[in-house]
C-alpha cells in the first residue's frame, strides 16, 4: 500500500457510486420511480451489460457460468490465493426499488475503482458478484442461482423453473445470451461479504450508520389448502355452512399469536392468498395461502411450526372445513462467519461510523453462501424500512458509508500488498 495513504481515512468516491446507482437505475426504470428488472428478462441483460462495461473499465475480467453468475475479477499478488468475493444481485422486483441488492454490486464496483485509484494491491484476488434471481419473483425460489452454487438446488431443476407465462428460466437465459462456460459451483472463496440495503426500520430508529449482520433468519414457507363446501351466500343458512374463508381468518390470527409469542426477532404473517371460485355471492369453498415464518433461531422455529401443526387443524375441524399442508420453501438460520463479523465490525470502528449488531430479516444470496465459506454482510438504512417498494430510499451518505466498510472489511480479508 501507498505509504502517504492513512488508511483510517480511506473512503470510496461516493458521488461516483452515487452516479453509478443512478445511471442502473435507467435500465428497466418502474412506472413510480424505481425499477422493474426482473431476472432474465431484456432489462436484467442490459443491466448486465452495462455492469460488464464498468468492470472491464476497471481493469478485471469477467467470467460466467452456467447459471449466468457473473464473476468480475481483480487479480492478486498470490496466484494461489483464494479469491475474497464480495456482490449482491441486480435482478429487482416487478415494482422494485434502486438499491435492492444493486447496491451491494455496485458498491463492490466502487471499493475496486477505489483501490484503483489508490494503487493498492492485495495478496488474495477480489471478485464481485452478480447473483441470477435472487428475487425469485419471475422464477421461484428466491436465491435461486446462488442456491445452485451452494448444491441446495440441481442446475437441471432449476433451468426447470417456470414463469407465469411458462417460460423455462433454462430457455430465457439462453435467449438473453447470459449462459456461461463455467460449471456451476466450481469456483472456490477465501470469503465472501455482501452489502445490502437493511429493508427493515431498525437502524434508521436506533440512528446507526452500519448494521454488523451477525445472523440470518431461517425461515419456513407451509402451502395451507383450507376446504369447504361452496354455496350461496345468501340462501345458505348461517350454522350450514362450511366457509373456507373462515378457515383463513382463524389461521391468519393464529399466525399473528404464535409469532408474538416468540419476540423478538421470530416473525410471520400470511402473505400470497387464492380464494375460489371468487366470487362475490359464493361462500368460498377453498382457499390456498402461504404462511411464511422466521427467526434466526432454529429451535424458535422449531417451536412455533409445532404450535401450528397441533392448534391450526383444530381451529380448522371446529367450523367444518379441513386443512392440508405443503413445506414449499425452506432453509435453516445462517450464523455468519465470526472472523468475517469482526472485520466489518473493526471496519466501522475504523472509520468512526455508528454501527450496531443485527439479524437479517431477509433472505440473502450471502445465507446460501455462508453454507460453503466464511461469509458475512453488512447493511445500511433505508427510509422508513421500506423495500420490495418503488419508493424505497436511502441517502448517499447511507450507501457511502456501507461502501467504504466494505472496502476496509475486504481489504483486512484479502490482505494489503505493502
Amino acid at each position: 500500500m501507498n505509504s502517504s495513504v492513512d488508511k483510517s481515512n480511506m473512503r470510496i468516491d461516493g458521488a461516483r457510486l452515487w452516479d453509478s446507482l443512478m445511471d442502473m437505475a435507467k435500465v428497466g426504470p418502474g412506472i413510480a420511480g424505481g425499477n422493474n428488472r426482473q431476472t432474465l428478462t431484456d432489462e436484467d441483460a442490459a443491466g448486465r451489460a452495462l455492469f460488464q462495461s464498468w468492470c472491464e473499465a476497471a481493469g478485471m475480467t469477467m467470467g460466467v457460468d452456467t447459471m449466468g453468475n457473473m464473476f468480475a475479477t481483480r487479480a492478486g499478488t498470490d496466484p494461489d490465493a483464494l479469491p475474497v468475493y464480495m456482490g449482491s444481485h441486480l435482478d429487482t422486483q416487478p415494482t422494485g426499488g434502486k438499491y435492492d441488492g444493486v447496491l451491494g454490486v455496485l458498491g463492490a464496483l466502487e471499493a475496486v475503482r477505489t483501490m484503483n485509484d489508490l494503487g493498492l494491491k492485495t495478496k488474495h484476488p477480489i471478485v464481485i458478484a452478480n447473483w441470477t434471481n435472487e428475487e425469485g419473483t419471475r422464477f421461484a425460489p428466491a436465491m435461486l442461482a446462488s442456491g445452485v452454487f451452494a448444491g441446495k438446488h440441481t442446475q437441471d431443476w432449476a433451468y426447470d423453473r417456470v414463469d407465469a407465462e411458462g417460460k423455462s428460466f433454462g430457455d430465457e437465459l439462453k435467449r438473453i445470451g447470459w449462459v456461461g462456460s463455467e460449471q456451476v459451483g466450481a469456483r472456490k472463496m477465501h470469503a465472501m461479504f455482501e452489502l445490502h440495503i437493511e429493508q427493515g426500520p431498525i437502524l434508521e430508529a436506533e440512528k446507526k450508520d452500519i448494521g454488523v449482520v451477525t445472523h440470518g433468519q431461517g425461515l419456513r414457507w407451509i402451502e395451507c389448502t383450507v376446504t369447504g363446501k361452496e354455496s350461496h351466500t345468501g340462501s345458505t343458512p348461517m350454522p350450514m355452512r362450511k366457509n373456507a374463508g373462515r378457515g383463513l381468518a382463524r389461521i391468519t390470527e393464529l399466525v399473528h399469536e404464535i409469532a408474538m409469542k416468540h419476540q423478538p426477532n421470530a416473525v410471520g404473517a400470511i402473505g400470497h392468498v387464492d380464494v375460489y371460485p371468487n366470487s362475490r355471492n359464493i361462500i368460498p369453498g377453498k382457499v390456498v395461502f402461504t404462511i411464511d415464518f422466521r427467526s434466526h433461531l432454529q429451535d424458535v422455529i422449531d417451536a412455533m411450526l409445532e404450535e401450528f401443526y397441533d392448534r391450526a387443524p383444530k381451529l380448522c375441524d371446529e367450523i367444518g372445513v379441513t386443512l392440508e399442508t405443503e413445506i414449499v420453501g425452506q432453509f435453516n438460520p445462517p450464523a455468519f462467519d465470526e472472523a468475517c463479523v469482526t472485520a466489518v465490525r473493526n471496519a466501522a470502528e475504523t472509520l468512526g461510523y455508528s454501527h450496531m449488531d443485527i439479524v437479517s430479516g431477509a433472505g440473502h444470496d450471502a445465507c446460501w453462501i455462508n453454507d460453503l465459506y466464511p461469509t458475512s454482510m453488512i447493511m445500511c438504512p433505508c427510509v422508513d424500512g421500506l423495500s420490495h417498494n418503488e419508493a424505497e430510499e436511502i441517502s448517499p451518505e447511507w450507501a457511502a458509508a456501507g461502501a467504504d466498510v466494505l472496502l476496509h472489511a475486504v481489504l483486512a480479508t484479502a490482505q494489503v500488498v505493502e
